[in-house]
């Protein structure tokens, strides 16, 4: 078990956090921002992953004295098995309980460690039922941090009427009644087909029974824990709160000083004084997340639509975004556009999204993303792949109107011509542009002064209790 120092103050708060992530990117990137604000609200804070993990994490800042990051072994032994997300999370849903209790009975009988016994368990709601359980048993106080959007959480929620309806089947959640499913009055209506179980991207090992099954399991257990602490804020979804008696907005999570954190790759911080040469809101940023794959029909498609936009673009380019193969651009391109775009392999995302070239955000709509986006005020244009990024897409685009959809064709190919047709089309929308602005100032306000910053005082306030 590798760890991290972390110190003690004689002015230190006495409430200790204990944070559990899936040990996913997209997950362990919110929990290490709710960690730093954690510290920042007076907590102490231990911050479990694996140890593959923690070799990726960019570094905890030196200053950060008040977190210390554990590591665990994960129970995979061949290396190919970490580049299989599914087989990751199950493995790690194994082993974790037996690490956990280790962990926490060992802080809590060491004196010598002198950090103080860990009082509160912080748990990622996929690996929610085993770990709550041992809080409880250990006598922690237990929180589930929900690190997507509201209308996910209503759907989960919603899943035991759904089935009471007949509009889905209680097995593995085929659609049996294909209707559109209003989840909140002030958010466009779910379509059937965007159920998030009904979503598998072209991940080959997704088995639509299994995400069903364990979606309902999740439904219990998030009527358990002392409280359900949720990534967004009040004006995003104002029926929310509803939805459970102990849920808590603490959305959006700035930055730590100003820097991205719990990234699994570096951002490549030569595109911002390339950003720097550029006009204000002249940019097309164009990044697909951590898990995104494109043929490579669909790759070279996008290419020479943002080469026939002829704007300047940054494109994030990772190099297993072509699904079995490695990146091969079209012919000439890119000395075609060497004086037009700059193209990286990761980007400093939210230094990037924060910089004033940028005009709009061509993006996957995974949730982490699209807050970062709103918290920017940057306008959207949305290319789901997987999962909740359906939803998330029809919120920006139907329901906050930041955004617009981008179209496949019948043959599900999206064409250069539409790319250039919506790039051309959202920057020409100046209510798109003053809606993403009203969202920004609403996500500042919460992230800094009234709404969910009082909300994350309050709560660690509770903690001290």
């Amino acid at each position: 078990m590798e760890h991290t120092s972390i110190s003690t103050s004689p002015h230190q708060a006495n409430a200790h956090v204990l944070l559990l992530p899936l040990p996913l990117q997209g997950h362990v990137a919110p929990f290490m921002k709710l960690g730093h604000q954690l510290v920042r609200h007076g907590s102490k804070v231990t911050f479990l992953t694996t140890e593959s993990i923690r070799s990726q994490i960019e570094k905890v800042d030196e200053e950060e004295e008040h977190m210390r990051i554990i590591s665990v072994p994960d129970g995979l032994a061949l290396e190919d098995d970490h580049k299989d997300d599914n087989r990751l999370v199950q493995s790690f849903l194994h082993v974790i309980p037996g690490h956990l209790e280790n962990l926490i009975r060992k802080t809590n009988e060491d004196e010598l460690i002198g950090i103080g016994q860990i009082t509160c368990l912080i748990v990622d709601v996929v690996l929610s039922r085993d770990p709550i359980e041992i809080a409880e048993k250990m006598g922690l106080k237990h929180a589930i941090f929900f690190p997507s959007a509201p209308g996910v959480l209503a759907l989960i929620l919603h899943i035991p009427k759904l089935i009471e309806a007949g509009i889905i089947d209680a097995d593995d959640g085929t659609v049996e009644k294909n209707e559109k499913i209003q989840l909140s009055p002030n958010l466009p209506a779910m379509d059937s087909a965007d159920f998030i179980w009904k979503r598998p991207g072209n991940k080959s090992n997704f088995n639509q029974k299994d995400v069903f099954q364990y979606l309902l399991l999740v439904n219990q257990i998030l009527k358990v824990p002392n409280w359900v602490l949720c990534n967004w804020f009040h004006e995003l979804d104002p029926s929310a709160n509803a939805l459970l008696p102990n849920i808590i907005s603490v959305g959006p999570l700035p930055a730590h000083d100003g820097k991205s954190t719990g990234n699994f790759r570096s951002g490549d911080l030569t595109c911002l004084p390339w950003l720097d040469r550029q006009s204000p809101g002249s940019v097309i940023y164009i990044a697909f997340g951590s898990t995104s794959k494109f043929s490579q029909q669909q790759f070279h498609e996008l290419a020479f639509g943002l080469e026939l936009i002829g704007k300047p673009f940054l494109w994030a380019v990772r190099s297993d975004f072509i699904d079995g193969i490695s990146i091969e651009y079209p012919d000439g391109f890119q000395d075609r556009v060497k004086n037009l775009g700059k193209i990286v392999n990761w980007a400093p995302q939210e230094k990037v999204l924060a910089h004033p070239s940028i005009a709009c955000y061509m993006t996957h709509c995974g949730w982490n993303s699209t807050m970062e986006s709103i918290n920017m005020g940057i306008p959207m244009l949305c290319w789901p792949y997987f999962g909740d990024q359906f939803w998330n897409k029809s919120c920006v685009c139907y329901g906050w109107k930041v955004g617009l959809e981008i179209d496949p064709d019948e043959s599900g190919m999206v064409t250069r011509h539409e790319i250039k047709r919506k790039v051309d089309e959202l920057l020409s929308d100046e209510g798109i542009k003053a809606n993403a602005l009203k969202l920004k100032e609403l996500a500042l306000n919460n992230a800094y002064e009234g709404g969910s910053s009082k909300n994350f005082r309050d709560f660690v306030a509770q903690l001290m209790l």
